[in-house]
């Protein structure tokens, strides 16, 4: 058992590899075209271009990972089969279950490569990439809204988990790429919604957990008199500097401007915990989460799709009909997984279950074909 474990492992590893340094090469080939159009735009050269090719490959490793576990695989199940190799392995008592817990195995190995691309690697270089990209235009980021970017935040007595006593809209017109906060407008209501104040400063420093130096303030007042409910005279007044109690942290803002896809799990629950607090749509984000929770296990599905392609003999059809269909099946798992993303948003399904769907189907699809090729 343990010599067709070890044999099994290296010729699965061995193949899945080549298979994924054959996409990441053919993906950052055109990657690298689409780069070519905006060099010496805004600072932008050849140098940045590759940088921001060479840091996209762990998002686009983490993403066909399961495709080459599934293409890898066939591939050293169909050479087995065309060698008549797992002929005698069933001839000498390896049934399909042994078979299967072989390359479950096999498939832990992969699913924890995945997990590290996709909740350390990929984010980090994802991130790298934009500050690169940044750096090189000298250019803040701005959310594509002409006001600059919106969110919104909760108002504490005290400090960040202190008890909610109102409600604060922040607009701030860039990023810079130090994650300075330049052009800040912020509007604070209490919990009736009655404005309480309007506060502008020049530009915001993240100081320490949950604080923001704001510089150059101007700070309105609108006090209300609480037996009429009529606002008194507004109070306006200057300050160099002020510190600011936010939940909003660098962290937060970076998620505006990443794409959901190459965020973390971690990164996900946070903003989603974020969201869900002040009473925004969560929708997006959790079914993100979810899919990154569940999306490196369906390589244990690939696994046993292309266990019944072993049982196929070679007048069934060669190497190469039987690779072409698991490329097939790669990319129709590929476009069912991402099309269930949008329509569970559009349909408000379930997070977990829209994450899961797609893995359910083609578990069954492989629990059909071994029991087809089995019985015939």
């Amino acid at each position: 058992m343990k010599v067709l474990q070890r044999y099994f492992g290296s010729e699965i590893i061995r193949a899945v590899f080549f298979v994924l340094f054959a996409l990441l090469v053919l993906t950052s080939f055109f990657d690298l075209m689409k780069e070519l159009g905006a060099i010496n735009k805004n600072g932008y050269l050849l140098k940045h271009a590759i940088f921001t090719v060479l840091l996209n490959i762990p998002g686009n490793a983490y993403d066909f990972l399961p495709i080459a576990v599934l293409i890898g695989t066939i591939y050293v199940m169909a050479q087995f089969a065309s060698n008549s190799e797992f002929t005698i392995m069933r001839a000498a008592s390896m049934s399909s279950w042994t078979a299967a817990k072989i390359l479950g195995k096999i498939a832990i190995v992969f699913i924890l490569f995945t997990y590290f691309l996709g909740e350390i690697v990929a984010p980090m270089s994802t991130k790298l990439s934009k500050q690169m990209m940044m750096q090189a235009a000298s250019a803040p980021l701005t959310q594509g809204f002409r006001s600059g970017l919106w969110t919104k935040d909760l108002i504490r007595d005290s400090d960040a988990n202190g008890t909610v006593i109102g409600t604060r809209f922040l607009n701030v017109r860039e990023v810079s790429p130090a994650r300075t906060l330049l052009g800040v407008k912020i509007y604070e209501f209490d919990s009736n919604f009655q404005l309480l104040r309007e506060i502008n400063a020049k530009q915001a420093v993240y100081v320490r957990s949950h604080v923001w130096q704001l510089s150059e303030v101007v700070e309105t007042s609108f006090p209300q008199n609480l037996a009429t409910e009529t606002a008194i005279a507004s109070d306006t007044h200057k300050l160099d500097t002020k510190e600011l109690i936010s939940e909003i942290t660098p962290n937060i803002l970076s998620v505006l401007f990443t794409e959901v896809d190459r965020m973390s799990a971690y990164e996900l629950a946070s903003y989603t915990k974020h969201l869900a607090e002040n009473k925004q749509s969560t929708d997006r984000y959790e079914i993100a989460f979810w899919k990154k929770i569940t999306y490196p296990v369906s390589i244990l599905v690939m696994m046993a799709l292309a266990l019944p392609f072993a049982y196929l003999h070679a007048r069934d059809g060669g190497i190469s009909l039987r690779i072409f269909s698991g490329i097939m099946l790669g990319m129709v798992f590929y476009l069912v997984n991402s099309l269930f993303a949008y329509l569970g948003q559009i349909n408000t399904w379930p997070a977990l279950m829209t994450a899961l769907f797609p893995s359910l189907i083609f578990s069954l699809l492989a629990f059909a074909g071994l029991r087809y090729v089995e019985r015939h």
